[in-house]
């Protein structure tokens, strides 16, 4: 006899007791861990918590779940008084805040039979992997607590207002005059730029806030490549440790902004606009990591000092950027729409060029959404146009703030993935 062909109901009552006694074990590490007493919630409670709640709502059948839920009351009542006992202890009272954890862990016990039986596989792991975290990685997430200051905590608001409040509430209509963009979409738009800009600012600002000059320049490009490259240019021009490495930071900026506009594409859907993209993106991605590895042994051997480039983002979810966003995206897609119906391809080109002096991503992303008079390999190329001429505006930027020679040869490497992007774009149109 095989696993397969044990009753299921058997199988889901050995996955709920094996979870529960994991997480019994999990909680007597991470009190052992802390040099607490065993207390309530051992391994043999949990797991015992675990195989009743399961059987308590296998009994009751169907909703309302009467049997289960006096349970889960006469849990919470048991958890009480435990809690009570606790706080007449000078050691729960004076102790890190932990003591509501077991408890926490206890009703997450009583619910895994329900999730078991009725949720997918992925989220029972999902949630147990969360539990677990939580309890093994305490030192890293207090001092991740610690450094995380309080103005951020509005700032993940704004993000869950973005995403969570404003976007349900969208129509999927389209906006007149726009017949393939609709207001979900724009937001949509905004809201995945916001998410992984503001990944790169907690990075740069929290977790390697005193990163070294090429870190700088792969987390500034993350956030905002031409931002990285005016910082470091500025920087380079005062400081002769950073002007060592800025070179090769700046090309490492521009190559991130390569892979996080691919990435963005794939995200919002465009999966054909990405495969055409993957090779000429590719290309200019390696040789701008093979000029970034040239250009860092070089200022290693200037300068073997680690200095550190000061970039201070501005917080990517503020609403105002949000909407401004929102605004040049819908504002591109009516001039890409006026533009490609009057004047093609070549009018497209133009303005693609045109617009690489300014920011290119709601440019790009409403240039996908809008299935404008144009072929495919036209749109592609007007992408690379945008990139490429943006690229030259970081080249004039590294060069006019550095005012340092050694950033010439990052400057002529921007300056010729215009040329490439341009070769590239004409050959496949």
């Amino acid at each position: 006899m095989n696993a397969l062909s044990l009753p299921p109901l058997l199988l889901q009552f050995a996955a709920t007791v094996v979870l529960s006694f994991v997480l019994g074990l999990e909680l007597h590490s991470y009190r052992r861990a802390q040099d607490e007493g065993i207390g309530f919630g051992t391994t043999r409670t949990l797991t015992l918590i675990g195989a009743g709640g399961f059987l308590l709502w296998l009994l009751d059948g169907a909703a309302p779940r009467g049997l289960y839920l006096a349970g889960l009351a006469a849990l919470a009542v048991w958890l009480a008084v435990d809690l009570a006992k606790q706080g007449s202890d000078a050691r729960a009272v004076h102790g890190d805040g932990g003591a509501l954890l077991p408890s926490v862990i206890a009703l997450l016990a009583y619910a895994l039979g329900p999730l078991v039986m009725t949720q997918p596989y992925w989220l029972i792991a999902a949630v147990l992997i969360v539990a677990i975290l939580m309890m093994a990685e305490k030192p890293l997430i207090r001092k991740f607590s610690d450094a995380i200051p309080m103005r951020e905590g509005t700032t993940l608001a704004e993000f869950l207002m973005l995403a969570g409040l404003v976007l349900p509430l969208l129509p999927n209509t389209p906006i007149p005059g726009l017949m393939d963009i609709t207001y979900a979409k724009v937001w949509m738009a905004v809201v995945l730029i916001s998410a992984i800009s503001y990944a790169g600012y907690l990075a740069r600002t929290y977790v390697f806030p005193r990163a070294g000059t090429l870190l700088t320049g792969l987390l500034g490009g993350v956030y905002s490549s031409t931002a990285a490259t005016v910082v470091l240019a500025r920087q380079a021009r005062t400081d002769a440790d950073i002007a060592a490495q800025a070179p090769a930071a700046v090309a490492l900026a521009t190559a991130m902004m390569y892979a996080r506009l691919w990435v963005v594409i794939i995200l919002l859907g465009h999966l054909p606009a990405a495969l055409r993209l993957a090779l000429p993106f590719g290309l200019l991605f390696a040789g701008t990591m093979a000029v970034t590895a040239w250009l860092s042994g070089r200022g290693k051997r200037q300068s073997s000092h680690v200095a550190k480039a000061t970039l201070v983002p501005r917080n990517p979810l503020d609403l105002p950027v949000a909407f401004l966003f929102a605004g040049l995206f819908v504002a591109f897609a009516a001039i890409t729409k006026f533009v490609t119906t009057d004047f093609g391809a070549t009018g497209l080109h133009v303005l693609s060029f045109l617009v690489g002096f300014s920011d290119i991503d709601p440019f790009v992303l409403s240039l996908l959404a809008g299935h404008f008079h144009v072929g495919e390999a036209n749109i592609v190329g007007a992408v690379l146009i945008a990139s490429g001429s943006n690229n030259l505006l970081k080249a004039g930027y590294a060069l006019a703030l550095s005012r340092q020679r050694a950033m010439l040869p990052t400057a002529s490497w921007l300056a010729m993935t215009l040329l490439i992007s341009l070769a590239w774009a004409r050959y496949a149109s």
